[in-house]
């Protein structure tokens, strides 16, 4: 097979396998559609307005409390790349310092260039 496939839009795994018209992937357990994907990444927008995609980079424009612990992420700090997912925080992503999260794309600016 010279096709490669998408990978996991809910742990990023690479192993990913087709039946039939889904993919699936070994690892999670998820199943979905391949052209349902493009349709839900291209809604989620940043603070600003700006179309956010898998493995953006953005910083957060705000102090953020992390619930269930003393630590906060401050203001100006880069997160790279960053996953869509759906729901109420719609960002996963590894914060250096405070580890794996979820973010609001309100609370966060694409980085250009």
């Amino acid at each position: 097979m010279t096709d490669t496939l998408p990978p996991c839009p809910e742990c990023s795994s690479t192993y990913v396998y087709q039946v039939d018209s889904l993919l699936n992937c070994p690892e999670c357990g998820h199943e979905w559609v391949p052209d349902a994907q493009a349709d839900t990444a291209s809604s989620v927008r940043d603070s600003v307005g700006n179309v956010l995609e898998d493995g953006d980079t953005v910083t957060v424009i705000k102090d953020l409390k992390v619930k269930g612990s003393s630590l906060v992420v401050k203001v100006g700090t880069k997160v790279r790349g960053i996953r869509l997912v759906d729901g109420d925080h719609d960002i996963d992503c590894k914060i250096p310092g405070v580890g794996q999260m979820s973010l609001k794309s309100q609370f966060v600016k694409k980085v250009t260039g």
